[in-house]
């Protein structure tokens, strides 16, 4: 990996005493990344006034109509206390609907309007620029090694990012 300018410093061990500044902790940089990853999807999305979540949830109800709310929280790994709201935000501007299930009446099931499609498919090349966008300072092989090392740290730890109520 010759292209990388920065030298990352190996993380001293959980009993070293030493005090290891911010920006080199794991964690810092994955929420910094987190927030640069919405900052450019935003910027790229903004005509279509949909959040990286609220197209998570598009995306899903999209690949799997009358998909109930838990079900829809557990798909994108979103919290189901709050999925809710951001369905509330979806139906409210018409681009999902909710019906009672038939065979139990407390449950909704989520379908896309047709707007929510239309909205949808106008909505992949903006994402797909906006990715594109999130890994740029990467070379191809970089990209392609970062995407396997990100997946790689998640499966690991697929059992600690459960959702929860």
């Amino acid at each position: 990996m010759k292209n990388v300018a920065v030298l990352v410093k190996k993380l001293p061990t959980p009993k070293s005493p030493k005090k290891v500044a911010i920006t080199e902790l794991p964690g810092h940089s994955i929420r910094r990344l987190q927030q640069i990853a919405v900052s450019l999807f935003m910027e790229h999305t903004k005509k279509h006034g949909v959040t990286p979540v609220q197209y998570a949830a598009l995306e899903e109800i999209f690949k799997s109509p009358g998909l109930d709310q838990r079900s829809l929280a557990t798909a994108i790994r979103f919290d189901t206390s709050t999925i809710g709201g951001v369905i509330d935000r979806l139906e409210k501007r018409g681009l999902v609907t909710r019906n009672a299930s038939p065979t139990d009446r407390r449950v909704r099931l989520l379908e896309l309007t047709s707007e929510g499609e239309h909205v949808l498919a106008a909505m992949q090349p903006t994402v797909q620029r906006a990715q594109h966008a999130i890994l740029a300072p990467l070379s191809e092989t970089e990209q392609v090694l970062f995407i396997a090392l990100t997946k790689k740290i998640l499966a690991a730890n697929e059992s600690l990012a459960a959702v929860t109520d």
